[in-house]
C-alpha cells in the first residue's frame, strides 16, 4: 500500500500552505475520483489535505446569478431550486452523472477535475500513455479509438473529457474562481481546461497549491431555456459517448442566439462557436438545423474508429436544440 500523511484544514490559506509546501501533496473532498486514482495508482500522494470542513458548500444567488461553491455536492446543485429554474442545462447533467450515492458525495470542484475514462489511461497493467507517464506515447492514437476524440487532440493525447456538468458550464458561460498565493481570479470555464498539445499531463490552467473555490454562473435568458442532452453505451452509469448542452433565445420560433458546447469529443468541454453563428436566425426546425448545422463540423477529425461520432453529435446537438427550444 502506498503511504501518505493527512492534514484537515479548516481555512482556504491554511490548505493551500499545506498543498503548495509538498510538491506531491494532493487535495481530498469528495473522494469519489481521488480514491479511483489511488486504486489504479495514477496518483501517489505524499499527503492528503482534506478541505472538508471549508466554508465552500454554499449555493448563493447573486445580483448577477448564481455561486456553487467548489465543495457542493452534485446532488444538492440539481436539486436545488434555483438551478433548476435559472440553469435547467446544469441540473440535466448532474443528474445523468454517475450513480446516486456518488452524486451523494461528490463536489463540484472535484467533478470538474474529473481524469478521462480512456481506457489506456486507466489500464491495470501501464501501457504507453502520455497522460499518465510523459514521454511513453498514445497507444489510443492507433489503438481502439471508438470512444475517443474527433476534436483537438494531438498526436501526444487522443482523450476525452468525462465531466457531464463541465459541458454543461461551458454552454452556461460559467467561470470557475480559483484561490491562489495571489489573491483569487475568476476563469471563463472553456479557458479554464487546456487542449493536450505537446504536455497532455497538464489538462488545467491550475498551478499547484492553488484551489477552485467556486462557480460562477450569470443569469441570462439564454440559462433558463437550456438543456443538456447525453448519449451513452448504456441507460445508466455510463460516460457520455457524445453529449450537447445548449441555451438559446428564441423569437417567433427562431433561434435569434445560442451557446453550444459537445461532451465526447474533446480533451476539454468543446465549444461550437461556429454552429453557434451559423444558427443565429434559423428555424427550430429539425431538416433546416441539420442542414445548417453541417458545415459547423467541418474541423472535426475522427480517428480510425470514431467517425460515427460526427453524425451522433450533429444529431444529438439537435436533439438538445428541439428540447431547449419547447421549454416555457
Amino acid at each position: 500500500m502506498h503511504p501518505f500523511s493527512y492534514v484537515r484544514e479548516r481555512s482556504v490559506d491554511d490548505a493551500m500552505r499545506a498543498h503548495a509546501g509538498d510538491p506531491a501533496a494532493a487535495y481530498l473532498a469528495g473522494g469519489t475520483e481521488l480514491i479511483n486514482w489511488l486504486k489504479e495508482g495514477i496518483a501517489l500522494p505524499s499527503r492528503l489535505v482534506d478541505i472538508n470542513r471549508l466554508p465552500l458548500a454554499q449555493i448563493e444567488v447573486t445580483p448577477s446569478g448564481l455561486r456553487i461553491g467548489a465543495l457542493a455536492r452534485m446532488s444538492d446543485v440539481a436539486a436545488h431550486p434555483a438551478v433548476r429554474a435559472g440553469y435547467p442545462a446544469l441540473a440535466e447533467a448532474l443528474e445523468r452523472s454517475a450513480s446516486p450515492q456518488l452524486r451523494n458525495m461528490a463536489s463540484m470542484g472535484g467533478n470538474l477535475l474529473q481524469r478521462t475514462r480512456c481506457p489506456y489511461f486507466r489500464a491495470e497493467s501501464e501501457l504507453p500513455c502520455n497522460k499518465r507517464r510523459p514521454g511513453s506515447g498514445c497507444a489510443a492514437r492507433y489503438g481502439l479509438n471508438r470512444s475517443h476524440a474527433i476534436f483537438g487532440w494531438s498526436e501526444a493525447c487522443v482523450a476525452t473529457h468525462p465531466s457531464d456538468a463541465a459541458v454543461a458550464l461551458c454552454a452556461l458561460e460559467a467561470q470557475v474562481r480559483i484561490a491562489g498565493r495571489g489573491g483569487e481570479r475568476a476563469i471563463p470555464i472553456g479557458d479554464f481546461y487546456r487542449l493536450p498539445g505537446d504536455t497532455p499531463q497538464r489538462e488545467t490552467v491550475l498551478e499547484h497549491g492553488e484551489l477552485i473555490v467556486a462557480i460562477d454562473l450569470p443569469a441570462t435568458a439564454r440559462a433558463r431555456r437550456s438543456w443538456y442532452h447525453k448519449v451513452r453505451e448504456r441507460a445508466s452509469y455510463e460516460f457520455a459517448l457524445v453529449s450537447a448542452a445548449v441555451a438559446l433565445e428564441l423569437a417567433d420560433a427562431r433561434i435569434q442566439e445560442a451557446r453550444i458546447a459537445l461532451g465526447g469529443v474533446a480533451a476539454v468541454p468543446w465549444r461550437l462557436t461556429a454552429a453557434e453563428r451559423a444558427i443565429a436566425g434559423a428555424p427550430l426546425e429539425r431538416g433546416p438545423l441539420m442542414a445548417v448545422l453541417a458545415t459547423a463540423f467541418a474541423e472535426a477529425r475522427p480517428l480510425a474508429h470514431n467517425a460515427f461520432k460526427i453524425e451522433l453529435a450533429k444529431r444529438t446537438l439537435v436533439q438538445a436544440l428541439e428540447i431547449a427550444g419547447a421549454m416555457r
